[in-house]
């Protein structure tokens, strides 16, 4: 495992902003990656300070495309939204986008797992909150959390790069790789899945007024 934790990170690591636009749009699909992102960000800001503008836009950008994609799914049909949204927490959703729309939404963006960041997304787009404004928080609480990430990264590059070198990290990294491929199986299987309930919930759009 070692070798392949050594060879994706070094893969990503020269790919750069490319490899921070891909992971974000990947973080907002059926594969998990759980703070993937953050850890590129911090990885790559810490070695190269002066473009860490870049790596944060560039890590923004990913993550609201991917929202994008799953904004379009989940407004395309009820069968989309259960690509995402479980049914028991559907209702959950449902009132918090109903309730404080801004606030959820900015919420999922800045917090890292386990909040149910891409559930609360697909949720507000199934029960049609203007995609506008959607993709507008995201991006805001997307772009605070990066750029969060960036000027600790600056700060603490060297004791970073020093961490980075150690072999506790490659333990949490094969950790972590081990718990993506696991989520990512179960949220696969539940693809092929379907859940009671859709139809009365998407009868009941939350406005824009709602926020």
């Amino acid at each position: 495992m070692g070798p392949i934790v050594h060879a994706i990170a070094r893969t990503l690591f020269r790919a750069g902003g490319v490899g921070l636009l891909a992971l974000g749009v990947l973080d907002s699909s059926p594969v998990v990656i759980p703070l993937g992102n953050d850890l590129l960000v911090l990885a790559l800001s810490a070695r190269h300070h002066p473009r860490v503008f870049y790596y944060v836009a560039m890590a923004t950008a990913g993550s609201v495309v991917g929202c994008l994609i799953t904004d379009w799914i989940s407004r395309k049909s009820e069968k989309g939204l259960e690509k995402f949204v479980s049914g028991r927490r559907l209702a959950y959703v449902k009132q918090q986008v109903q309730k404080r729309a801004a606030l959820t939404l900015v919420a999922a963006a800045l917090l890292p797992p386990p909040f149910p960041f891409t559930a609360v997304v697909a949720g507000a787009a199934a029960f049609k909150y203007p995609r506008s404004k959607l993709l507008g928080f995201i991006s805001v609480g997307r772009l605070t959390r990066f750029a969060i990430e960036g000027a600790l990264a600056v700060h603490y590059g060297r004791w970073i790069i020093e961490q980075a070198r150690s072999s506790w990290l490659e333990h949490v990294m094969i950790a972590l790789i081990v718990i993506m491929i696991l989520a990512t199986a179960v949220s696969i299987y539940r693809w092929s899945g379907r859940s009671a309930g859709f139809d009365q919930m998407r009868k009941h759009p939350v406005s824009a007024r709602e926020t």
